[in-house]
């Protein structure tokens, strides 16, 4: 973590880099996102002592300990609860969520939508791989149709989940998704995601290279499509945003599909904390009279 004498120097790359190096297997998509979420970071200049990363458990949910920012590894599916707290408690930090798609949209599918419908200022990114890699190589909320896997070796039987309808459907006010095989857009769309002032989702597709041999690099290469080379597309439109949604196969879009200001966060809905300032920061101290009063009722 930075000194306080370095704050005043601008952040670089080095800054940013862990003490430990990350294990994931080599060329897999999380180390993209990673590269990509410290260059947004160091292009926003925002001080490492600002930033918290929040992980659950995964493979990709080992990034806070890949990044020399604060950080903290918690529970399977549970990320977005601590978040919550982190971001109620000092709304004056920059929260970045990072998980993979079991922990965000299998068991912490009922976090994922609350967070949306309450609009908590922070970033989440989910590394979508389309399958659960740390435990290698199980089918997931979003494995396709008829993939063969290990707990499906004949082939997938579960429709899987739309990520992006279903947090159009919940409310996020920032709806993006991103491809680390295109670091210079997952960039922006990580910068624009963090100065997004409410719940920014960002579904990043991260292959696994050891577990999903469907869904690789050279798959997605050519399907890809960037809403922003399409001079028309209006993020603006909620209608817009979810039949672009409903496209997948030959034709993916990634980019930014929907984005509202006119919403307040969490923290900027609550009174106490719109006026009072973050929470962190205060005096939490009862005055005496008060905890005589709350003594008294009780006794």
């Amino acid at each position: 973590m930075a000194t306080t004498a370095e704050v005043s120097r601008p952040l670089t790359l080095a800054d940013l880099k862990g003490k430990v190096d990350p294990d994931w297997c080599p060329g897999c998509g999380d180390f993209g996102v990673l590269a990509a979420l410290q260059k947004a970071l160091v292009e926003l200049q925002i001080p490492q002592h600002n930033v918290v990363t929040i992980s659950g458990i995964g493979c990709s949910s080992n990034l806070p300990g890949y990044i020399n920012t604060y950080g903290m590894h918690t529970l399977h599916g549970r990320t977005l609860a601590v978040a919550t707290g982190v971001k109620l408690a000092n709304h004056d930090l920059t929260v970045v969520v990072t998980g993979g798609d079991g922990d965000g949209f299998g068991i912490g599918g009922n976090h994922f939508i609350h967070t949306m419908r309450r609009n908590v200022d922070l970033l989440y990114i989910v590394m979508d791989n389309q399958i659960y890699g740390l435990t290698t190589g199980q089918t997931s909320p979003t494995s396709q149709l008829g993939m063969k896997t290990k707990s499906m070796p004949f082939g997938n039987i579960e429709a899987p989940l739309n990520p992006i309808a279903l947090a159009l459907a919940a409310g996020a006010t920032f709806v993006a998704r991103g491809f680390s095989g295109e670091q210079k857009h997952l960039t922006e769309l990580i910068k624009e995601g963090i100065q997004h002032k409410g719940f920014s989702f960002l579904d990043a597709f991260s292959p696994c290279v050891t577990y999903n041999h469907d869904n690789t690099y050279q798959w997605f290469r050519p399907r890809v499509k960037k809403l922003e080379d399409e001079p028309a597309y209006d993020s603006a439109n909620w209608y817009a945003a979810m039949e672009k949604a409903q496209l997948w196969g030959e034709e993916i879009p990634i980019g930014k599909f929907f984005e509202r200001t006119d919403i307040p966060s969490l923290h900027g809905a609550e009174p106490v904390l719109a006026q009072g300032g973050p929470l962190a920061h205060r005096s939490l101290r009862l005055p005496a009279e008060m905890s005589r009063g709350f003594a008294e009722e009780l006794l």
